[in-house]
């Protein structure tokens, strides 16, 4: 890298690429061989640095652009680190700071001294396109992540005891972090921020009946969450009978109506069931008789509007039992992909497997539970996601749901952004003077109040709807 004429020392250019392999440093600064047919572009990693050491306000332009990792040459990860860590300090970057800093760490010499930096400016045209030098850095260092993401699945693949869904959820994996990496914007100023909440709020004021998230089609609920919110997980709760399953269904038919596309995991319940619910849901006749095939002459017209109105909706139904989270998030990526997503929904928890085993049912469940959380997060939609309650409401005499009877795991509740309870009185009491009616309990709710409320609930249709109270004129017989 440099040679000695006498006292003086003068810099010599790495090999060209024909003279493999050029020298490089892996994360604990040892030198490593470069393979010098990955993709890269040596002439503009030096640019990038001469600009930096020409004018440092350079690293304002591409600040958040690039990381010492990006660079092919081992030795520009060097400089460009303590640049990097010198603008981190306030400290001045310039050629007579750079290599005081080289020095302190020992590595100036193997660089061959303080001409190695005069030769970077020396090579660099100009500091006014550094952004320009910066994309060729950033764009061949995706390139050679592609190539070692490559590598690695088919290396994977080739495992004669690799498991196939293993190797795909890798797969997705890898490449989508490829992906967020290029996309992973810095900080936000507060001024943008302004702008966007200003402009959001403007256009709510202006369509003062626009629900802010995905609507549920509930008034009371979408009034009380705003709709469900992207990156939210929601858990819905409640004891077997209760409506889960037909209140989920509900918000995915709104939801579709809307021109939203909605993807449902149903453990419990085959596609076949759940398209019966919808139209009987959307038709109004009953889900029973639709299976039985009992439906009247003067029901055929209903029917088939309803169907073919079910059959517009962009849901999409797996209803793969025993699904494990791995699956799950790799089809949903796929969904979201291929189709597009805006809603997700799990029904239920309890009957997903995790990745791994795990020590106990409740250690599972919370692994289960950050899963759901992270992929409303990664894929920036709302997750709806239904779980059992235990027991114990069942024994106290107030048999309304709280967040301690969440079943085999806290850390749903800590994972949870919303938490939404359903409780229907006739369940415990047949004889109730509240018959259809469900009650909404919002225990939770990160961003917002909580509260409760009742909703109207046909058992035939399996359908939820706001409750309309009509009070009527009593007749005590005057006119009579």
């Amino acid at each position: 890298m440099a040679t000695r004429n006498g006292n003086h020392k003068t810099f010599t250019r790495p090999p060209a690429p024909q003279s493999p392999p050029w020298p490089g440093v892996n994360g604990n600064g040892k030198h490593v061989a470069l393979d010098v047919l990955q993709p890269h572009n040596v002439e503009a990693e030096e640019a990038v640095l001469g600009a930096l050491l020409i004018d440092p306000d350079a690293w304002i332009r591409i600040d958040n652009k690039l990381s010492a990792d990006k660079f092919f040459l081992g030795y520009h990860a060097w400089v460009f680190a303590v640049i990097e860590n010198l603008h981190r300090d306030g400290s001045v970057i310039d050629p007579v700071t750079v290599a005081d800093a080289l020095e302190r760490q020992s590595q100036l010499e193997d660089l061959g001294g303080p001409a190695y930096l005069s030769d970077l400016i020396n090579r660099t045209p100009t500091s006014i396109h550094v952004v320009h030098y910066a994309n060729i850095v950033e764009r061949t260092y995706i390139l050679r992540q592609v190539i070692a993401a490559s590598t690695k699945m088919v290396e994977a693949a080739h495992d004669p005891n690799a498991d196939t869904a293993a190797v795909l959820d890798q797969a997705e994996a890898e490449f989508l972090a490829i992906s967020d990496s290029r996309n992973r914007g810095g900080f936000s100023t507060t001024e943008a921020g302004v702008s966007a909440l200003m402009d959001r709020t403007e256009y709510l004021q202006e369509n003062p009946n626009t629900t802010p998230g995905i609507p549920t089609g509930l008034k009371d609920l979408d009034r009380l969450l705003g709709g469900l919110q992207k990156t939210d997980l929601i858990i819905l709760a409640g004891r077997p009978g209760m409506g889960k399953s037909a209140l989920a269904l509900s918000v995915s038919m709104t939801a579709a109506k809307l021109k939203r596309k909605v993807g449902v995991f149903s453990l419990e319940m085959s596609d076949e069931q759940l398209i019966t619910r919808m139209v009987s849901a959307e038709s109004g006749i009953d889900s029973q008789r639709i299976k039985f095939g009992q439906i009247r002459d003067d029901e055929w017209p209903v029917y088939l509007q309803g169907s073919d109105s079910v059959a517009a909706m962009s849901v999409f139904i797996d209803d793969t039992s025993a699904i494990s989270v791995m699956e799950l998030r790799a089809k949903s990526r796929r969904l979201l992909a291929e189709k597009g997503l805006d809603l997700l929904v799990v029904d239920y928890m309890q009957l997903m497997r995790g990745d791994t085993k795990s020590e106990n049912r409740q250690q599972e469940i919370s692994l289960i539970s950050r899963s759901l959380k992270e992929l409303a997060r990664e894929l920036k939609i709302p997750v709806l996601a239904l779980s059992q309650l235990s027991r114990a409401c069942e024994s106290r005499h107030d048999k309304r749901p709280i967040l301690s009877d969440l079943r085999e795991s806290g850390s749903i509740e800590q994972d949870a952004d919303v938490v939404l309870f359903v409780y229907r009185d006739e369940m415990y009491n047949p004889d109730t003077e509240f018959p259809s009616v469900a009650e909404l309990i919002v225990s939770k709710h990160r961003s917002g109040p909580t509260g409760a409320f009742s909703v109207y609930f046909k058992k035939s249709i399996t359908r939820f709807v706001d409750l309309e109270v009509k009070i009527q004129p009593l007749d005590y017989g005057v006119n009579k």
